[in-house]
């Protein structure tokens, strides 16, 4: 036919037009493809160039035979670490740790080592605090009763080493929420996180795994402060349930997990309600668990207040931190 109809014209630019957006869907599919590769790309990009800076910046504080030594050293404490850790003779077990201590010792002697990381090192937690002022370097080793015995220093941010030991004194401590003592009488725990949510004040929350015994463990959220440069753990700034503690300490079933965790969004450490299996167990720890529900300690003006019955739904998902666990119950997990 040499002439189409009205309609067969009209059909025919309504194909096109499908057609065109047809078209103009796989176009856009497309350059939203590549933006999202762009995306993806920087943000890796981004992360390896904090990392080479952060190491640039760490390395500037070293010249090549102190790092080489440092190196030396984290090789040797990473085999100590292990042997610690999982050696089964428990005498054995200590004795890798003596040894591990004097070795870490001799590695901080070294001129500037707050920068260096360690990073190789699995069995022990080394945090720093948000103002760089000092870092904490704790770890544990376990008892054939399944109890647990803590070590760790306090290192202060200066080229000449200054270390203060910390020694665990949790086996005299009658009442450690109503106790201020000094490093040499420490409630052990190996700690995860450091909170400074007022820079203008000079203590700092922290937050720790404690184990227990066979039957229970515990997570605790303790204070530490300097008096005339020398640490100070323990403050009277939780307030809550008619009492103001100096410390908080969780103890709930060893079969259990119980979160504790920063949300610095909202200036909140929020963790899980424990409550018995069952009402008759009331104040028998060892069955305590999490009940579903959520509980927290708002910071306000240098305190820590109470707060229960937390919507969880609204809080926003903190990831910058490592929780620690029980190590038995993880290797069986």
């Amino acid at each position: 036919m040499l002439f189409r109809t009205r309609y067969e014209e009209k059909s025919f630019e309504c194909d096109r037009s499908v057609l065109d957006f047809s078209r103009l869907l796989i176009a856009c599919r497309r350059f939203l493809t590549i933006v999202r590769n762009d995306i993806i790309f920087l943000r890796s990009a981004l992360i390896i160039f904090f990392f080479f800076a952060i190491s640039f910046a760490s390395a500037q504080h070293f010249d090549a035979r102190d790092i080489k030594q440092l190196r030396i050293y984290e090789d040797s404490l990473k085999v100590l670490g292990k042997q610690f850790a999982g050696i089964e003779n428990e005498l054995e077990r200590k004795n890798a740790n003596y040894a591990f201590i004097k070795t870490l010792v001799m590695a901080l002697k070294t001129p500037n080592s707050y920068f260096y990381p360690f990073d190789s090192l699995k069995n022990i937690s080394i945090v720093g605090a948000p103002d760089s002022h000092f870092r904490l370097l704790t770890w544990h080793i376990t008892n054939n009763d399944g109890s647990y015995r803590f070590y760790g220093a306090v290192q202060i941010n200066t080229e000449k080493l200054q270390l203060h030991p910390l020694e665990d004194y949790s086996d005299y401590m009658t009442n450690p929420e109503d106790t201020i003592t000094d490093n040499r009488k420490w409630l052990g725990a190996q700690y995860y996180k450091i909170i400074q949510p007022d820079a203008a004040l000079p203590y700092y929350t922290l937050l720790g795994w404690k184990g227990s015994s066979n039957l229970s463990t515990k997570k605790v959220i303790d204070m530490l402060s300097f008096k005339d440069g020398k640490p100070v753990l323990g403050m009277a700034v939780f307030d809550g349930n008619g009492k103001t503690r100096k410390r908080v300490v969780f103890e709930y079933s060893r079969q259990a997990s119980m979160l504790l965790k920063y949300i610095p969004e909202r200036k909140i450490i929020v963790f899980d309600h424990l409550s018995p299996s069952e009402p008759k167990n009331v104040g028998k720890h060892e069955t305590y668990g999490p009940d579903m529900s959520y509980s927290g300690y708002r910071y306000n003006q240098g305190r820590w207040t109470f707060a229960d019955n937390l919507d969880m739904r609204n809080m926003p998902d903190s990831k910058d931190e490592q929780l620690l666990s029980d190590p038995k119950k993880a290797k069986s997990e």
